[in-house]
């Protein structure tokens, strides 16, 4: 599998594809020390198998994780504003000061307006953020690629945290995501999420056309968090 490499000039790292991009989302099992440790894994499981594993603290743990780990991490929202008088918004400054390498907008959890993500993505790219812009169908991820996000994932949000896999379940969903995208955006890495949980899911997602996947609970809330992260590192090499 062809491999692009990009490297985040502010804090070094290497974002190479395939991806697999852990979302802590607010999960006690990913909060404060527990982040740390669960990027620890990230970290481990990367070194090993050679695959990029970012992970997505919650914005209170992004400086602690991104100081005590080396993996890429992108924070789960940022808000398209300019420093001044915005009191419970997320800076773009702030987040690049913490160590991060990108961001999440518009998870199914955090929805967007349209100009909104697009104001959003020009203050990342302003900054060198990389950009991950989650989308619901096949007709948002196309009309999202019109933007220049550098990454976009397709997550059904029937299918978020349900442990049924979208890469097989609604393969149909990711073939025509991948499909759209490509007539109108022949550059950016398309993911997918909702319910991955194994492998197995994720080689079937790379199969149908994706560069990687987004995933959480499936980490997260897993009993043996390395293992489960070493299952789908694993799977980006085959």
């Amino acid at each position: 599998m062809r491999v692009r490499a990009r490297v985040d000039l502010m804090t070094g790292r290497k974002i190479s594809l395939p991806l697999v991009l852990v979302n802590f989302k607010c999960y006690l099992e990913a909060t404060g020390n527990k982040a740390v440790q669960l990027a620890n894994y990230a970290e481990q499981a990367s070194e090993r198998f050679g695959v990029t594993v970012a992970v997505a603290p919650q914005a209170t743990d992004l400086r602690l994780v991104s100081q005590r780990t080396k993996v890429p991490v992108f924070a789960q929202h940022m808000d398209p504003i300019q420093p001044g008088s915005h009191t419970g918004h997320v800076l773009a400054e702030s987040v690049l000061e913490a160590g991060v390498s990108g961001i999440l907008v518009n998870h199914s959890e955090r929805r967007l307006e349209a100009n909104i993500i697009e104001d959003t993505i020009t203050r990342a790219r302003d900054l060198r953020l990389a950009t991950v812009v989650c989308a619901n169908s096949a007709p948002i991820a196309a009309a999202i690629a019109s933007l220049g996000p550098d990454m976009i994932a397709v997550e059904p949000p029937e299918l978020i945290g349900s442990g049924v896999a979208v890469s097989k379940a609604k393969p149909e969903v990711i073939i025509e995501t991948v499909s759209r995208i490509r007539r109108i955006n022949s550059e950016v890495t398309i993911l997918c999420g909702a319910g991955i949980t194994s492998g197995e899911d994720v080689r079937e997602a790379l199969r149908l056309g994706t560069q990687g996947v987004l995933v959480a609970s499936g980490i997260v809330k897993a009993k043996d968090q390395l293992a489960a992260i070493e299952d789908l590192a694993g799977a980006c090499q085959q």
